[in-house]
Order: structure tokens, then C-alpha cells, then sequence
């Protein structure tokens, strides 16, 4: 008779338990919808509600919208106290977000250790965010001693997610045999994944391998469009690597004029060795009129940078007037 009033207690209990998450999974989903719908004050009152007494998901909601100030006056402060509540229940959004505020200075005094104890615990919970920034301050050794090995097993459980980034960045570790034995197949394999979801560096990464046949035969062609996609997702390396095929004639035909197009862009952003090779083309009016005005901007723009041949070229350019 014992053993049956106590299966019937715990039964009675479930059944109350089951009722309470539901009730409580009911009201989120309101300021879900309310957020959803842009109405963030009605969501943050909705959120409120169920934060006061308690309620984990909610708390970690509130305290998001405290830090993005949406339907709520923007707040640090308040952000962190609604959130440390929920992350001490194990929210796992909590936490990642936590690691955040630590890892950037947001609100905390800014700590790199802290950031990984609370990324740490949200990663155990398979959050992929914060196990690829688990995995991030392990390759720097930030807040943790630096471990290739750690860093690779942390971007492999995202990557396990879908995550782009992380398998980017397992794929980098497995081409260079960092934290795990060097598989260049496993990593082309690794970066069209990433590649597959608009990656651009790691649509870079198969342009180079096709270009060098590493991880896969040698191909010129599809190096090209591999190079291209990149270039379409707005890399900057890809941009000039494409500048310099045009120029050279590797795997498309020479062309002068496509080639000072493509280094043009890849300078726009920045490119120290697209803005050198753009500023040749001015000085020697390859593809375009000469103009030792522009030659001489487009170099300086690269010594600024460190370029040494840039910062050679322009001061011979000062030398010879």
C-alpha cells in the first residue's frame, strides 16, 4: 500500500509539474508573440510578469531586452541582475550572454576568465554560440591557457550544429594540423560546409586549395568561382587574388582592365596589397590612363599600412619629384 501511495504521489506531482511548465510555456510564448510583432513594451511587461517570480527563460529574456533597450529604458545594470538570476538557475542563454558582457567590456569590468566560466557552462548545455566562443579564447588563450587542442574540440561541437563559423574554424585547424592531426581532405571537406551556407572565407579557403590542390586535385577553373563566390560575399583577399589571376592570365584570360577593377574593390576595403598593385597600374598606366597623383595616393594608402614595397615606391616617388 506504500509503495502505491507513493507511485500515486509522484504521479500527482508530474501531472502538477507537467501543468505549471505548460501554464509557463503558454505565457512566454505571449511575449514571444508580442516581441515578434515589434510590440517590445507589451513583450517586456509579459516577460516581467513571469521574471518576478521566478521563472528562468523569462528571466534571461527580460534581461536581453534591458541590455539591447527594446521596450525597456536601456540598462546594463538591470540587464546583468535579471540575467545573473537566470543563469544561476542554468539558463544556458543566460550564461552565453553573461561571457558576452564579460568577454567586451559590456556593463562588467571587462574579463576574458569570467567570460569563459560562463561560456563554458553554457557550451556543457550544446549552446553553439558559446561553445565557438569557448573555442575562440582557447586559440588565443584568452581568460584560459591557450590550447589548440580545446579550441578544436569546441568548434568541432558547433560545427556539429551547422554552425559556418565553427566549421570554418575547425576546417583551418585541420589544414594546418592544430589541435588535431593534419587531414587537408577533411578540412575542404569541412569548409564547403561553411561554404555551403555563404561563408566567404571559406569559400576563399576551396578557392586556394583548388588553386594549390591541396585537399582536392588541382583545378584553376574552379578555383576561379570558388574565388568569385568569396569575392560576391565581399573578401577581401579574394578580390585582389582575383586582381592578380587577371593580371597574370591564371585561369582566366588576361585581362588589364578587369584586373585594375578587382584590386580597385579589394582596396576600397582596405587591402594593403591591392592598393600597392593599384597603385603600379596608375604609375604605369596599365589598364587605365597614367596619373602619378593617383599612384602616389593609392601607395601611400599601403605604406600607411606596413607595406614595405609600397613605402619604397613612395619614397622614391618623393625622391624623383
Amino acid at each position: 500500500m506504500r509503495k502505491f501511495t507513493t507511485l500515486a504521489a509522484a504521479a500527482v506531482a508530474a501531472a502538477a509539474s507537467l501543468l505549471a511548465s505548460m501554464a509557463a510555456n503558454a505565457d512566454m510564448m505571449g511575449g514571444q508573440l508580442q516581441y515578434a510583432a515589434g510590440n517590445y513594451r507589451a513583450a517586456a511587461d509579459e516577460y516581467r510578469i513571469l521574471a518576478e517570480k521566478g521563472d528562468a527563460p523569462a528571466q534571461a529574456k527580460l534581461g536581453q531586452m534591458y541590455l539591447l533597450g527594446k521596450g525597456v529604458e536601456q540598462s546594463d545594470s538591470q540587464a546583468l541582475s535579471w540575467l545573473q538570476k537566470s543563469a544561476d538557475q542554468g539558463d544556458r542563454d543566460a550564461q552565453y550572454v553573461i561571457g558576452f558582457m564579460y568577454s567586451n567590456g559590456r556593463g562588467v569590468e571587462r574579463d576574458d576568465a569570467k567570460a569563459a566560466d560562463c561560456f563554458r557552462a553554457a557550451a556543457k548545455q550544446d549552446d553553439v554560440e558559446a561553445q565557438f566562443n569557448l573555442g575562440l579564447l582557447y586559440l588565443d588563450g584568452r581568460g584560459v591557457q591557450q590550447s589548440d587542442d580545446s579550441a578544436y574540440y569546441w568548434f568541432s561541437k558547433a560545427a556539429a550544429q551547422g554552425d559556418a563559423q565553427s566549421q570554418y574554424a575547425a576546417a583551418v585547424l585541420q589544414a594546418d594540423g592544430r589541435g588535431t592531426p593534419q587531414d587537408e581532405k577533411a578540412a575542404y571537406a569541412g569548409f564547403e560546409k561553411a561554404a555551403a551556407q555563404g561563408h566567404a572565407g571559406a569559400e576563399f579557403r576551396l578557392g586556394v586549395m583548388n588553386d594549390l590542390g591541396r585537399g582536392a586535385a588541382q583545378n584553376e577553373a574552379q578555383a576561379i568561382e570558388w574565388y568569385k563566390k568569396a569575392a560576391a560575399h565581399g573578401d577581401a583577399n579574394a578580390l585582389f587574388v582575383l586582381g592578380t589571376a587577371y593580371d597574370n592570365g591564371r585561369g582566366v584570360g588576361k585581362d588589364e582592365k578587369a584586373a585594375l577593377a578587382w584590386y580597385e574593390k579589394a582596396a576600397r576595403q582596405g587591402d594593403a596589397e591591392a592598393e600597392r598593385s593599384l597603385a603600379a597600374k596608375y604609375f604605369t598606366g596599365a589598364g587605365v590612363p597614367a596619373s602619378d597623383a593617383q599612384a602616389l595616393s593609392w601607395y601611400r594608402r599601403a605604406a600607411e599600412q606596413g607595406d614595405v614595397d609600397a613605402q619604397l615606391s613612395t619614397a622614391a616617388m618623393y625622391d624623383l619629384g
